[in-house]
């Protein structure tokens, strides 16, 4: 008995062993040269060799937030001008062959943005890049980001906001142009401080969902409530439902310019609907058309259900 005992603790023993060393060699090899398989040490040469060459861009790189990876203790791999381009040992023997370091120019927009999401994909402004509508619409990360030409240094960006977005959303840009519109060519508004550019769960890639509408909330603050008196679609469809976020050519942003023809929408006797019709007294074609002149709390009221006040 004692004998085929050890014998069976020999084996769970061996058996943890080995997976113990398959979980550290695979835990090696993943972070090992941003997914390479191995990783040698003696193949990376160092940011200093590759101004030799490369003074100007060198330079530009300094001034950069990449030049914080210089200062890492993750290895050469993740170092520098290497963490992107890859060791350089090969492309500096070579006399500067680029065949033999990886060079960003002419790759697919797949190549790219994974070699930068080898450090930046564990943020949250990042970690959705791969469903975003700029990947699957072959939109690299060098589309919009340079890091070496950036004209905007704060992250890199090849143009400034809003020209940037307007370079492929040619259709929005004629909503900045309407007569009532969000502030985004003076400045003072951004895309970006509405839409996540790097992809999300939601449609449009907005930063918050159409009901909860936290990204209006931001500036819009006396809309947030919570209200005692809610008013429903505010809710369940968002700011949407009534305003354009762009621009548009009625006061207030709104989806239509008569007031009574957009809450007739919503408030029309419908069957099997809880939402409360017209009332009969409410004449239309003289001073009831619009509606905010006694519901002037339509975003939700803590005093009546009506929102009179």
């Amino acid at each position: 008995m004692m004998p085929g005992l050890t014998l069976r603790r020999l084996r769970v023993v061996l058996l943890i062993g080995l997976l113990v060393f398959c979980f550290s060699s695979s835990s090696r090899s993943s972070t090992a040269d941003k997914g390479s398989t191995t990783y040698d040490s003696t193949l990376y040469v160092g940011s200093e060799t590759c101004k030799t060459c490369h003074e100007d861009i060198y330079n530009k790189f300094e001034t950069t937030p990449h030049w914080k990876t210089t200062f890492t203790k993750k290895g050469p791999q993740w170092q520098g001008c290497e963490a992107c381009h890859g060791p350089g040992k090969e492309h500096v023997e070579g006399g500067g062959d680029k065949s033999k370091i990886f060079v960003f120019e002419g790759k697919t927009a797949e190549q790219v943005s994974k070699r930068c999401l080898g450090c930046h994909e564990y943020g949250e402004e990042h970690a959705n890049f791969d469903r975003s509508q700029h990947n699957l619409n072959d939109v690299s990360c060098i589309s919009c980001h340079s890091p070496h030409h950036a004209k905007e240094k704060q992250f890199l960006l090849v143009n400034k906001q809003p020209e940037l977005c307007y370079g492929c959303h040619t259709d929005i840009k004629q909503d900045f142009n309407r007569p009532f519109r969000h502030r985004v060519e003076q400045g003072l508004i951004q895309c970006s401080d509405c839409h996540n550019q790097h992809g999300g769960f939601l449609t449009r890639q907005v930063r918050a969902t159409a009901s909860q509408d936290q990204v209006c909330f931001k500036c819009h603050t006396e809309k947030a409530g919570p209200f005692v008196f809610e008013h429903v679609p505010v809710k369940t469809e968002g700011c949407s439902s009534c305003h354009t976020p762009h621009g548009s050519t009625n006061p207030r942003l709104l989806k239509r310019a008569q007031m009574n023809t957009l809450c007739l929408e919503c408030h029309t006797l419908t069957q099997d609907s809880n939402v409360p019709g017209l009332p009969s007294f409410h004449n239309q074609s003289q001073k009831y058309q619009a509606c905010t002149s006694c519901h002037v709390q339509i975003h939700g009221s803590n005093f009546d259900e009506f929102f009179f006040k």
